[in-house]
């Protein structure tokens, strides 16, 4: 199955892929899948977590496959169905489902954030919901599942132990990032790093109508440096960058796309949005070091 992902940058639009596992409706950005095929026979990898069904090789590459349907709590899937083969944190991982139903194309600002009466925000594993025809859709948060199983796939934070011990300053920064869990560790690392002064956002729109208030107040000197996740709910970081790179006041604050989806086509679609820099979600020491360039810290000379 193909698609043509998003036919202008900016446009706060993404497109889901629906699928199924029992009767139960499920989503994934596009963006984060690179084909899907017929369930194939896997190798058992021993001691390995039980939502992990095992390896296998398709065009020499070796893929992990992952059932979803136990990290669902749905008991263990059965031979048969389906492997949504994804690429983000630069791991190619399968999936197993049950069923692909078809690709919805919907605004971001359309995605209901899930509350608090659903699970606790740093432990769900659902980044939104999107009601289509009377079905609600739940989107899955693939980069939690993966890091529930190993870790290691998430923030590189052994890089910050590398950097060791830095002056504090106050360089203002600007953050994105929908993730609570994800926000907190990327505010607590550049904490550790020596820049202190975060002003952090669970959206675009939120970090946008920041900027705008600082634009009417004459203060956007007040912001030295903004990072933005691309995956966002109300207003995604592709639609923040093209606002803040088509306005002469804001252009020239330097804007870094920190996220799992910057692969090849992604990172097209920010050079031509206007990004700065763009750096894949794990590399955390590396944000640091992007940063240190783009504000001239002092802790970089």
């Amino acid at each position: 199955m193909e698609s043509k992902i998003l036919l202008e940058n900016g446009t706060n639009e993404l497109e889901v892929l629906e699928f199924k596992i029992d009767d139960h409706c499920y989503g994934i950005n596009v963006a984060k899948i690179k084909e899907i095929i017929v369930y194939q026979e896997v190798t058992p990898v021993p001691n390995a977590h039980p939502s992990i069904e095992g390896i296998f090789m398709p065009r020499d590459t070796m893929i992990t496959a992952i059932d979803l349907r136990n990290c669902l709590q749905r008991g263990a899937s059965q031979p048969g169905g389906l492997f949504i083969i994804t690429n983000f944190n630069k791991l190619d991982i399968a999936f197993h489902v049950d069923a692909v139903v078809g690709i919805h194309r919907v605004s971001w600002a359309d995605i209901i954030k899930p509350n608090a009466t659903i699970s606790k925000t740093e432990e769900s594993i659902s980044t939104g919901i999107i009601k289509f025809e009377n079905q609600l859709i739940i989107i899955l948060d693939f980069e939690k599942i993966v890091a529930d199983i190993n870790p290691n796939t998430g923030l590189n934070m052994d890089a910050l132990e590398e950097i060791g011990t830095r002056p504090r300053n106050e360089v203002p920064i600007v953050l994105a990032e929908d993730s609570q869990l994800l926000n907190r560790l990327i505010v607590d690392s550049l904490n550790k790093a020596g820049y202190n002064n975060v002003i952090h956002f669970e959206n675009g729109k939120l970090a946008y109508d920041y900027i705008k208030s600082c634009k009417e107040k004459g203060t956007l000197d007040d912001i030295k440096c903004i990072i933005t996740d691309i995956e966002m709910p109300i207003m995604d970081g592709h639609r923040l960058t093209k606002l803040i790179k088509s306005d002469d006041a804001t252009k020239k604050i330097p804007l870094i796309i920190f996220s799992s989806l910057v692969n090849e086509e992604m990172r097209r679609k920010g050079e031509s949005l206007g990004a700065d820099r763009q750096l894949s979600k794990p590399e955390i020491g590396n944000l640091v070091a992007v940063i240190d360039e783009l504000v001239n810290a002092p802790s970089a000379r």
